[in-house]
């Protein structure tokens, strides 16, 4: 598989990582519905086999959950991929997700992702969201404290602004940000990637796929019949008239995606992987079955008249969703 260099480091990442927040299970705010441990520890193992050398995960998914099972899966490997975890979101008193950048919850967090993870330094320690924005500063000089000590090799954030970055770099330079980047969704493109790519910092998207929508297997009857604790059912983009607007957009897809031979969903990931400034892209996957329908075609790069045409898909589904 195609690695790709992460930023400044020395550490090249595959340019599909996998992604573990479904397999953090029930139980929790942001959930992806009910899932088998066992099958996840062979999703991953699967995973790694297939050539994917790095596993994102995080402490709030599933509050610890996900990185539970990503330690039982590393168990035993002859191989070990790059571990990415994420701080910062934490489990509020009233049992939903909160956010804390204290210097305290960040040592205790750090402290329960080793011992989670079975390791002694974490490869990629990320702080997970700018909140409070106030503390950003703070936390990001705790972070390379843990650099300094050994328990981290590198440090990043994800879900950050070109500004909320430019407060930070002069303290500790940033490897990677981790931001959202779909063919739904292109904040990044006019600012963020610039950025990065002028200061040498990797750019780990997360979501090409859309949650799922940009997968080529989602309808209208899988999102009326999501579990009642998958957090898309609460997700404008799988609702009406949005969903309806979305799927037609896909159809148009699915013409390029077999013409070129592969799937949609492999489709969108070769459209974020088109930007040089991207290192590699978090694909979720809950089965083995799954890791390899996204690894199904070799990833051929998007020729110029493929890019037009999706351009012009993509158009046509904003003008489209400006008129509800």
């Amino acid at each position: 598989m195609e690695t790709r260099p992460l930023g400044w480091t020395d550490m090249r990442f595959s340019t599909i990582c996998l992604g573990t927040w479904a397999i953090a299970g029930s139980g929790w705010e942001f959930a992806w519905g009910a899932q088998d441990d066992e099958v996840s520890i062979a999703t991953i193992r699967h995973a790694v086999e297939r050539g994917i050398n790095c596993i994102d995960t995080a402490a709030v998914y599933g509050f610890g959950h996900s990185e539970e099972v990503v330690g039982r899966a590393l168990k035993g490997l002859a191989q070990k991929p790059y571990v990415a975890t994420k701080c910062s979101r934490v489990r509020g008193k009233d049992g939903r997700v909160a956010s804390d950048l204290s210097r305290e919850s960040l040592r205790s967090e750090l402290e329960a992702s080793l011992r989670r993870l079975g390791v002694e330094t974490i490869d990629f320690y990320q702080m997970h969201w700018p909140k409070p924005e106030e503390y950003i500063e703070e936390a990001w000089e705790t972070i390379a404290g843990f650099v300094k000590e050994g328990k981290v090799r590198y440090a990043g954030v994800s879900n950050f602004s070109v500004e909320q970055m430019k407060r930070i770099q002069p303290i500790h330079p940033i490897a990677s940000l981790q931001p959202p980047y779909s063919m739904f969704l292109r904040g990044i493109e006019s600012d963020i990637l610039p950025y990065c790519a002028a200061n040498n910092i990797g750019v780990i998207v997360y979501s090409p796929m859309q949650k799922g929508l940009l997968s080529g297997r989602f309808t209208e009857e899988r999102a009326t019949n999501l579990a009642e604790d998958d957090h898309r059912k609460r997700d404008p983009m799988f609702q009406q008239p949005r969903l309806g607007i979305n799927l037609q957009a896909v159809e148009k897809l699915r013409v390029i995606a077999e013409r070129r031979g592969e799937s949609v969903g492999r489709l969108a990931i070769d459209w974020v992987l088109r930007r040089s400034e991207v290192t590699s892209a978090i694909v979720g996957a809950r089965s083995p079955q799954q890791v390899d329908e996204n690894l199904s075609a070799p990833g051929i790069a998007l020729s110029n008249e493929d890019v037009l045409e999706i351009e012009c898909i993509l158009a046509d589904r904003e003008e489209s969703l400006r008129d509800i």
